[in-house]
């Protein structure tokens, strides 16, 4: 599967917490690491009085003196106001909120969110707040990764988790309406409520490929940037906040920020400049030794028990690690692509793939969750899921990707549950296990469809 060598420029409840995040543990050691320098740029007083209290002006409209640089580094500083699209689509994103002054939104992220959707959410939200918008940040599903659990509870990030049945059961006419951040919505199970309650979609900021038509006030979906957060700092440095390093709320959103660019970055290995600029800027912000003990966040067993079976059971051909592995609580979802993580360091390895069957206890549910990585420049993630499990009856793809990195659900529907029946259960899974390797295989041996345990 061939990369695209261009990409096309296309134009977010307070409820029950996690209850994953209120056991999480906050006494980790942190490595002692030489911090970097959190000097502040000065900003100038904005003469207009038309933007919100603390908007600081970009880095194009100051003096070298302001921007804090000497001996020609204003020349390496990118001129925002120069892009078209950031100028643009802040500005955009500035009269949408004007526009709605005064008002409650819901941000709805992905099921299962990490942390490039958590901070960016929680960065909009704080955008909103400078007009009196009320933003509350949700998902369906939980948080089971042990760094997305430590990001929300060491830097009391206000994402709360509300299951599919709860979330039909509020009172969701308090939204005069919601928006999606680093997803389209077809991977969180909360839109179709909220849209049946005829909640107009606010706006929308993502950086994966599009995925569905928008009816949306305010469109910012950019495929080339590497990660959502870096749309966001890039709203920071355009001055739609001033991050002040004396808020402890700034600093700790400044470090989730640096950790979603991480995160979606590969260690910013695969970062793009913008990328780097974003890094640079938060640099000045952000807390270093608590990001540290976020990332330091250590694996439980049942996650280490997961790695382990993939190993055990995985098939390597051309170059493809594919590995099944069974039956998985709902909690222990993220998993899925740390053994895939895992599984692409091996020797002779580009891509891995590991999925298993994820039960959902509260709301009875079954679906195959899985997770692909791979090193190969010119694999795309994103068309290698789609064409190999395409789409339900609806349209929308089971998968997708980005760059090195996609997953894929499917739900099990009439299949779902029963499980008490071991052979039943056992008959299940092969089934499922057989159908997946089956799609996979039929891109990664074209001609030879069979599965084999060989290599």
């Amino acid at each position: 599967m061939e990369q695209k060598s261009d990409h096309k420029q296309v134009e977010d409840l307070q409820l029950k917490p996690d209850p994953t995040v209120l056991n999480f543990d906050k006494n980790q050691d942190s490595l002692d690491i030489s911090l970097p320098s959190k000097n502040r740029l000065e900003t100038m007083a904005d003469p207009s009085g038309d933007k919100p209290k603390g908007h600081a002006l970009p880095y194009s409209s100051r003096t070298p003196s302001e921007n804090g640089n000497t001996f020609g580094e204003r020349d390496r500083v990118p001129n925002l106001r120069a892009n078209s699209v950031i100028a643009q689509k802040s500005e955009q994103l500035l009269q949408t909120l004007k526009a709605h002054k005064h008002e409650r939104q819901i941000i709805i992220l992905q099921d299962f969110p990490d942390p490039d959707a958590l901070s960016s959410a929680w960065t909009y939200q704080l955008i909103a707040e400078q007009y009196d918008i009320k933003c509350d940040i949700t998902y369906a599903g939980t948080l089971s990764h042990q760094e997305n659990i430590a990001l929300v509870k060491l830097t009391n990030l206000p994402a709360t988790r509300t299951p599919l049945q709860s979330f039909k059961n509020r009172d969701l006419s308090l939204y005069q309406g919601y928006v999606l951040i680093d997803n389209q919505g077809t991977t969180s199970s909360l839109v179709d409520a909220i849209q049946s309650h005829g909640i107009p979609l606010i706006a929308i900021v993502d950086h994966h490929n599009l995925q569905n038509d928008f009816k949306s006030e305010f469109v910012d979906i950019r495929p080339g940037v590497r990660a959502t957060a870096t749309i966001f700092t890039q709203y920071l440095q355009f001055g739609l906040l001033q991050l002040d390093s004396s808020m402890s709320e700034h600093i700790n959103c400044a470090t989730a920020l640096m950790h979603g660019l991480h995160s979606d970055t590969n260690r910013l290995m695969q970062a793009k400049e913008e990328d780097f600029m974003a890094a640079a800027y938060l640099s000045r912000f952000y807390d270093s030794q608590l990001l540290n003990t976020i990332l330091r966040a250590t694996r439980s067993k049942r996650v280490m028990d997961v790695i382990e079976r993939s190993l055990k059971n995985r098939i390597v051909q051309n170059n493809f690690s594919i590995a099944g592995v069974g039956y998985l609580r709902y909690d222990d979802r993220d998993a899925i692509p740390q053994a895939a993580d895992f599984l692409v360091t091996e020797d002779n390895v580009h891509t891995a793939v590991v999925y298993g069957i994820v039960h959902d206890q509260d709301e009875e549910l079954e679906v195959v969750i899985g997770s692909l990585r791979t090193n190969k420049l010119t694999l795309d993630p994103d068309e290698f899921i789609k064409e190999a499990f395409g789409q339900d009856s609806t349209g929308r793809f089971f998968g997708g990707g980005r760059t090195s990195a996609g997953g894929f659900e499917i739900p099990m529907g009439f299949l779902s549950g029963s499980n008490e029946d071991s052979a039943y259960a056992r008959m299940k899974w092969d089934v499922y296990d057989t159908q997946i390797k089956q799609k996979l295989l039929k891109l990664v041996n074209p001609k030879d469809n069979l599965i084999s345990s060989d290599e």
